[in-house]
């Protein structure tokens, strides 16, 4: 009986296994949802520690993100005892923790040991995650649905100028906004879209992979009959002949190794209470997001509130999976947004389906000539589908949020939360006459001030007001 479900379960299913031709497709979609953003942090961070560009290290830190962010992804959908939310969440390297270890490493001098006082600190924040998240249940009354739906709602609105900067090309590209990429990301969308309301089936809830595979196509063409480079005049007046941004790198490809084994602890550590207090603190805010994303996929996916068994077991599986990840050299590794807009798009939930998506990644962790095919996608063809997939989030906060009567109460909380405290996330340069530790924690992203206001008025807010509202 048991394998007549698994054969006959559908992308829809939470659990079963739907056939591998159909499984794999949609797994591999949220592999190209969140590969360049798994990867961004580790170089943006490498290089404010001095690690070379494309070295070997470097390299291999890459090499190692991949690995992690297979493996962890797993944990997370199968579950090891406690740890795991038991739900379709793709992991990786989280982006929250750029601005924490940017000022970490100016403090310790933008050297290697800077990063190494990170991973250190790192696997201490990963525990202390970790042992947060086996006491959410007391907790939770704190995250009713309009402070997850407020969190979730940020987390969205975060993501949509993200989304954006790559249907242009990616806002450090120097063609950035050119009408070629436009092009590109506006055929991918339409694709996608007639895809997913146009037909049925396999092709719908695979709209996302085939409208990336068209991209590749098209712009594979576009390389065949227009000019691939073009001149710009850089910031020492000097004229400049550049590749536009939507070509393909295929000797990126070539050069890459068929075959490598990760690095276990490729940084030396150093245990540094600069680097601990700060990046503790910030794993607090990340627990908060990650509730927010769990709380995303099963009002968005399946149409509930998250359980107290599958809020725990995620949070304490974003802590476990983040010290994993340091002692391979890798930042902490959390619930990744992008892949909570794409299943609340397309409500594909199965975490069989999801999960070849992490074998897939682990497979590129140890193939990297795989992994290249992916790192070369044009950020306006990954920009045609992150558009609608980010403002899917959206729309899944505001589900949250309405969930309930829409009381004077809640509508406080969210306006507040949205107004004050997403307002300044978003525009830190309010914040630059305090002290720098608030702008390192409140700037950058509207999601934790947000979250923080959120909590604090569900709290201080009188819920005798909302009884009579009713």
């Amino acid at each position: 009986m048991e394998t007549q479900e698994k054969k006959t379960a559908t992308p829809y299913d939470l659990d079963g296994r739907p056939p591998l031709k159909i499984a794999i497709p949609l797994g591999l979609q949220h592999v190209l949802a969140m590969f360049v953003g798994n990867l961004t942090p580790l170089l943006i961070i490498t290089g404010a520690c001095g690690i070379e560009a494309g070295g070997a290290l470097q390299v291999a830190l890459l090499q190692n993100a991949m690995l992690i962010a297979g493996i962890v992804t797993l944990v997370q959908i199968f579950t090891i005892g406690p740890i795991g939310g038991k739900l379709p969440i793709v992991m990786g390297t989280s982006s929250g923790f750029i601005g924490v270890c940017q000022s970490v490493s100016a403090v310790m001098g933008n050297s290697i040991g800077g990063y190494g006082a990170i991973m250190a600190a790192c696997f201490i924040g990963g525990l202390f995650e970790t042992i947060l998240g086996s006491f959410l249940k007391p907790l939770r009354k704190f995250f009713p649905s309009v402070v997850t739906g407020t969190v979730v709602l940020s987390i969205g609105l975060s993501l949509i100028a993200v989304g954006i900067n790559s249907f242009g090309g990616g806002s450090s590209a120097h063609d950035y906004g050119s009408m070629e990429n436009l092009f590109v990301g506006l055929v991918v969308l339409i694709v996608i879209i007639a895809l997913k309301h146009g037909t049925k089936g396999f092709t719908s809830f695979s709209s996302i992979l085939i409208g990336i595979i068209v991209g590749y196509i098209l712009v594979s063409i576009m390389a065949l009959i227009l000019p691939t480079t073009f001149t710009y005049v850089d910031d020492a007046g000097a004229t400049v002949e550049a590749t536009k941004s939507w070509v393909l790198n295929w000797d990126k490809v070539a050069q890459a190794s068929w075959f490598a084994i990760p690095k276990l602890m490729p940084v030396k550590w150093v245990f540094d209470p600069r680097a601990i207090v700060p990046v503790c603190i910030m794993f607090i805010v990340t627990a908060v997001e990650t509730v927010g994303d769990i709380s995303g996929i099963t009002e968005g996916g399946l149409g509930r509130e998250a359980t107290d068994r599958e809020l725990s077991g995620g949070v304490m599986c974003d802590g476990l999976g983040s010290s994993l990840a340091s002692l391979f050299g890798v930042l902490p590794n959390t619930s990744f947004s992008q892949n909570v807009g794409l299943i609340a798009m397309n409500k594909v939930v199965n975490r069989f389906s999801i999960a070849t998506g992490g074998i897939f990644l682990i497979a590129c962790g140890l193939f990297p000539k795989l992994a290249a095919v992916i790192s070369i996608m044009p950020q306006s063809v990954l920009g045609g589908a992150a558009v609608m997939m980010f403002s899917s989030i959206v729309v899944s906060g505001i589900q949250l949020i309405t969930k309930w009567p829409v009381t004077p109460r809640n509508v406080t909380i969210v306006s507040v939360a949205l107004g004050l405290g997403y307002g300044i996330g978003s525009n830190s340069a309010v914040l630059a006459q305090l002290p720098s530790s608030i702008s390192l924690i409140f700037g950058g992203s509207g999601i934790v001030p947000a979250a923080l206001i959120a909590i604090i008025l569900n709290i201080v807010l009188p819920k005798e007001a909302e009884a009579q509202a009713k």
